[in-house]
């Protein structure tokens, strides 16, 4: 097992220099990471965006586009061929159609390549013609880089982390009480395992729908072909005072274990290290609406989201010597549409400030980091309305419907979000139950009906911006 290991890191490294000297010397290759938890928009935020380099009349913000510099645009085959292709043609078809729909969210890694042909500028302007640069686009689920951190966790660690949370989360309830009459030191039942298992999963999904953001194993809630299988078969344990062999502890943490080598290891070795470029994408409005409990656990999971990356500069020599890091990180508060765009600038700050210690650790180490607010798909208007005597800016749109059916068109008021972020974090951190001077609401809206004209994308908010900061450097 070590001789195999130490020849896949070999081939691994051989394969990650022959990368970066072709990326060097003939055509760059920008590897993009684009995750963020559940419901964020990830796969909006990538439609969009391509639609919009591929089509740059609505890309002021992006440098090269604005001064003529992109001459073409074009999709390639991916370089990875086990990896599914993301299915952008679909996902668009979806956005711009004659009822438009969101499309379905991510549930497993997917790739697509994107190559611009560039313009240079400087003296070589008019000696060289234009150069291509690939853009590969790696979405994959948030949920599955939260599973990084358990890298650094035993099982006990993980299960007393995970005990404490839940402690006071009603959707953990039922899970809770089988604990309570579990005996981690008898033998294994394997009828109890699934138990365990299921219950824990059921709590993970409830918390999710409830706003929590802090959800582990991520693919227990994203099984795929691994649903029904031992190493998505555990859950959490108060740890007893002895193991006995045999034991449903010992199984359990077996299973945990297994769950690192053979899920967890993988992605990171086959995915998450090649990653240079990254954004996350945080549904912070929809935090704030669930409240401050939702608000600190985003908080907490963002801090563990980072820690999972190893930032530093992509400078050429330790690229050869020592692979990837990650140069830029983006954090993206999703759904600025849903706000009027005079409370953009508070969004921005709040996202600032639940990043702090994220960011902190980030730019310690040299990563690049920008928090932004954003729409990668805008869904609203704007709109002043007179209500009791009162100015309100609002957003106007179609609704969405539980069932997901468009329902009719409204203008909606979600509240007005403080100037000072400390008004969020400070309850959230003191363990706050609800708000107790504001109240805000968050509503669902469905794409609106487009009508593009030749040479326009999807109208957006800041996605120009954002693509300046994670690739304009490169263009």
């Amino acid at each position: 097992m070590v001789f195999t290991n130490f020849a896949e890191g070999l081939t691994r490294g051989a394969e990650q220099i022959g990368d970066t000297i072709s990326g060097q010397f003939f055509e760059p290759v920008i590897r993009l990471g684009v995750t963020g938890l559940s419901r964020a928009g990830k796969t909006v935020f990538i439609t969009s965006l391509v639609a919009n380099l591929m089509d740059r009349g609505r890309m002021p913000g992006l440098t090269a586009a604005a001064e003529g510099r992109i001459a073409a645009a074009f999709l390639q085959p991916q370089p990875d061929d086990t990896v599914p292709r993301f299915d952008y043609e679909a996902h668009l078809a979806a956005l711009t159609g004659a009822t438009p729909r969101w499309p379905e969210s991510t549930r497993a890694v997917s790739e697509l390549r994107l190559s611009l042909r560039i313009w240079p500028t400087g003296l070589l302007a008019g000696v060289t013609g234009p150069r291509t640069v690939h853009l590969d686009i790696v979405d994959y689920p948030g949920e599955w880089l939260l599973d990084l951190a358990l890298l650094d966790k035993s099982y006990a660690q993980w299960s007393a982390d995970q005990l404490a949370r839940i402690e006071s989360r009603p959707q953990a309830a039922e899970f809770r009480r089988l604990v309570k009459q579990t005996d981690a030191t008898a033998e294994l039942e394997e009828a109890r395992a699934q138990t365990l298992a299921r219950l824990y999963t059921d709590y993970l999904q409830q918390a999710r729908g409830a706003g929590y953001s802090d959800g582990t194993p991520g693919r227990f809630l994203l099984p795929g072909d691994l649903a029904g299988s031992p190493v998505l078969t555990f859950a959490p344990l108060p740890a007893p005072d002895t193991t006995p062999r045999k034991s449903l502890w010992r199984e359990m943490e077996r299973r945990f274990e297994a769950y690192k080598a053979r899920v967890v290891k993988p992605f990171f070795r086959d995915h998450f290290a090649r990653i240079d470029r990254q954004v996350v994408l945080v549904d912070a409005l929809g935090a704030i609406h669930a409240g401050p409990q939702a608000v600190e656990d985003m908080r907490q999971t963002l801090a563990e989201i980072l820690g999972a990356f190893r930032p530093g500069r992509n400078a050429f020599l330790t690229r050869l010597l020592t692979g990837r890091r990650v140069e830029k990180i983006l954090f993206a508060a999703t759904k600025a549409d849903h706000l009027h765009h005079s409370q953009h600038g508070r969004l921005r700050d709040i996202i600032a400030a639940l990043l702090r210690d994220a960011r902190d650790r980030a730019d310690f180490a040299g990563a690049q980091t920008r928090a932004l607010a954003l729409a990668a798909l805008r869904a609203t208007v704007e709109e002043t309305v007179s209500h009791d005597g009162h100015e309100l800016d609002c957003v106007r749109g179609t609704l969405l419907n539980p069932d997901g059916s468009r329902g009719k068109q409204a203008a909606f008021y979600p509240g007005e979000l403080p100037e000072d972020p400390a008004r969020l974090l400070s309850p959230a951190r003191s363990g706050a139950e609800t708000w107790l001077d504001a109240q805000y609401e968050v509503m669902s809206f469905a794409p609106a009906a487009l009508t593009l004209r030749p040479g326009e994308g999807p109208p957006h908010i800041r996605l120009d911006r954002a693509a300046e900061f994670l690739i304009g450097d490169r263009l």
